[in-house]
């Protein structure tokens, strides 16, 4: 179906794709209120697709008793949220909520430990998907991404906003969970506009409104302004967008460096990033929550070395290397301490991370409290340039033979395959204490928010 011309008169109905004139409420065709109509509706090309509380809904699409309950992903009492359903977020559950404080507000949730590999599986789908579409896909996360289809009009015989409708309804269909969509001109907008009327949301903000719809808003919906620089902000006087507006690059870079150009820009719905297909993974990680505090070094040991494993093993499924190791410690009243080390070369092994991550965890052994414990490779490259033969630690070659020797049977018989002396006998995946919250690793972009 070919729909009308840009024009403030036409749109089209969400559930059936009919065309729709203006004046009516319900569409003609199915009778359905999901209308969309905007002036600029055939115009823009450029998406942000986000799923709707994605790992909650693939558990209520695998359990359909679960439908009309909250539901919290996230670990014990002394993890976080990973992800709360919309019926917890009515509730005042919100994500990265302390699990206890999650409970208080609402004690009824049905709390679920993340099954990362069956959402990294869903995500895929709709990543293929998305794929399906147009080349131009910049995956966010595992469940969100830009799109730019422009020039896939004569593809796909629809201009761009239908083919999104399209594509909100397979994805119910076919893989049994919902998106929001935000359609704009720019990276910026797009993502503003997925915000906006979740779950199943559809939204649009044009070229034309863009200044006077920023002007309303308050400064922390631009990228980069958190809670801490929007104190400054507000010490300063400046609350809403449109104060921005007002002022001039120069003084705003006078005042705030280099964050006062975007803020000139973002501030004026200005914004020249493209959505890129090849952007690359920032870094691997991964970490863990304990039910105790841990302050001794001896049992910290054990889940540095699982931990480590956990990022090695992704980096080798992924092909890839990392020259810097991170090291991420959060203490009993929430303090986080990262540390890093750049290596000479890249690494993929686990030995590597962990002895490098050892190192630098010693040295912050100082009667602190921990809460959690995680370690990350960064500054990632392919993995052919990773590990060269170390002319100095001789034996170096002999531990990385025997790492992938361990990698084989537990890629034959399974990850417990083979365990080092750090990990065996220490309980799962190396914890002191039974588990807390989800350990798996993740890949962070560039990019975590717009």
């Amino acid at each position: 179906m070919r729909a009308a011309v840009n024009h403030p008169d036409h749109g089209f109905c969400r559930d059936c794709l009919t065309p729709q004139q203006s004046g009516v409420r319900r569409c003609a065709h199915c009778g359905s209120p999901r209308l969309v109509r905007h002036p600029e509706l055939y115009k823009l090309h450029l998406a942000h697709i986000d799923c709707d509380a994605f790992y909650a809904a693939v558990e209520k699409r695998d359990n359909p008793s679960l439908k009309d309950k909250p539901v919290i992903i996230g670990g014990g009492k002394r993890g976080v949220v990973s992800t709360a359903c919309y019926i917890a977020r009515i509730n005042g559950v919100r994500s990265a909520m302390p699990m206890f404080k999650a409970l208080e507000a609402c004690p009824e949730a049905v709390v679920i430990k993340p099954n990362m590999e069956k959402y990294a599986r869903v995500g895929r789908e709709v990543r293929a998907m998305m794929q399906a579409l147009t080349p131009l896909v910049e995956p966010i996360s595992i469940d969100e991404a830009f799109l730019d289809l422009a020039g896939t009009e004569r593809l796909h015989g629809m201009p761009p906003a239908l083919v999104l409708a399209r594509f909100s309804q397979a994805l119910e269909k076919e893989v049994g969970i919902t998106a929001s969509v935000g359609l704009s001109y720019c990276k910026f907008l797009a993502k503003v506009a997925s915000d906006f009327r979740k779950p199943r949301g559809f939204s649009i903000i044009g070229e034309a409104e863009a200044t006077g719809f920023l002007a309303e808003q308050p400064v922390t919906l631009i990228w980069g302004v958190g809670r801490a620089f929007a104190s400054v902000l507000e010490r300063d006087g400046i609350r809403l967008i449109g104060q921005l507006q007002k002022m001039d690059q120069a003084e705003l870079m006078r005042r705030y460096g280099s964050m006062g150009s975007r803020l000139y820009h973002l501030s004026r719905g200005q914004d020249e990033r493209v959505v890129s297909a090849d952007r690359d993974s920032k870094s691997v990680s991964a970490e863990t929550t304990f039910d105790m505090d841990h302050s001794q070094l001896d049992d910290l040991v054990p889940v540095l070395r699982a931990l480590s494993e956990k990022v090695s093993a992704r980096l080798k499924k992924a092909s890839l290397a990392g020259r810097t190791v991170v090291l991420k410690l959060k203490s009993s009243d929430f303090r986080i301490r990262t540390r890093n080390r750049q290596l000479g070369d890249p690494t993929r092994l686990a030995d590597r991370i962990f002895t490098t991550g050892l190192e630098l965890l010693r040295k912050e052994i100082d009667g602190t409290r921990y809460r959690l414990l995680g370690i990350g490779v960064a500054d990632l490259c392919d993995s052919g340039k990773a590990d060269p033969p170390d002319l100095v630690d001789t034996l170096s070659h002999k531990r990385a033979l025997a790492e992938g020797a361990m990698d084989a049977l537990r890629d034959k018989f399974g990850r417990s395959a083979v365990e080092t002396g750090y990990t065996f006998g220490k309980g799962h995946r190396g914890k002191p204490a039974r588990p807390g919250e989800e350990d798996e690793p993740e890949v962070r972009h560039p990019w975590e928010r717009i």
